[in-house]
């Protein structure tokens, strides 16, 4: 297993921090091991919509609201470049606006799991990104090659994420 965490304080609002996060397309903005990250389909609750509308369309949009929710059952396929390149479908599995965020991949060889937590700090927010990579099956003998190479990738996703959100490490 190989685990990586990073605070980032942000002038930004917790709902604004929020927001951006809970948009898994931005991944591709910030982390340089993502190369494209899209939507695949809308989750329910409250979400970052497309359009004029937030979420399933109850909430704070503008006119007649569909946008599609970032909400639990929101997936986003990521094209992440580690060793070669591959496509990981990640799932909302909890969605607490503006707070918390945690997404889940499964693929053959392994799971991640992605938490995001926003709190509010002074005039801005804290922004923390935890992520766990498990090795699954045979390929655990290879965790401690895992560990290392995470951390690299988990540091230039840190040094993206502060560009990002016009921060510093927390």
């Amino acid at each position: 297993m190989a685990h990586y965490v990073t605070s980032v304080a942000t002038p930004l609002s917790v709902a604004e921090s929020f927001a951006y996060m809970a948009d898994v397309t931005h991944f591709a903005e910030w982390d340089p091991g993502v190369k494209r990250a899209v939507r695949v389909a809308g989750g329910a609750g409250v979400g970052n919509g497309n359009g004029n509308g937030n979420g399933n369309g109850n909430g704070n949009g503008n006119g007649n609201g569909n946008g599609v929710g970032n909400g639990v059952g929101a997936a986003y396929d990521l094209t992440v470049k580690a060793g070669g390149t591959t496509v990981m479908r990640y799932e909302v599995k909890e969605y607490e606006p503006p707070g918390r965020i945690l997404l889940i991949a499964r693929t053959t060889f392994l799971t991640s799991v992605d938490e995001v937590r926003v709190v509010a700090a002074g005039q801005g927010s804290i922004v923390t990104y935890d992520a766990t990579l498990t090795l699954n099956g045979a390929g655990r003998l290879l965790d401690p090659l895992l560990r290392l190479a995470f951390r690299r990738i988990g540091d230039r996703a840190a040094a993206g994420l502060q560009r990002a959100l016009k921060g510093k490490a927390a």
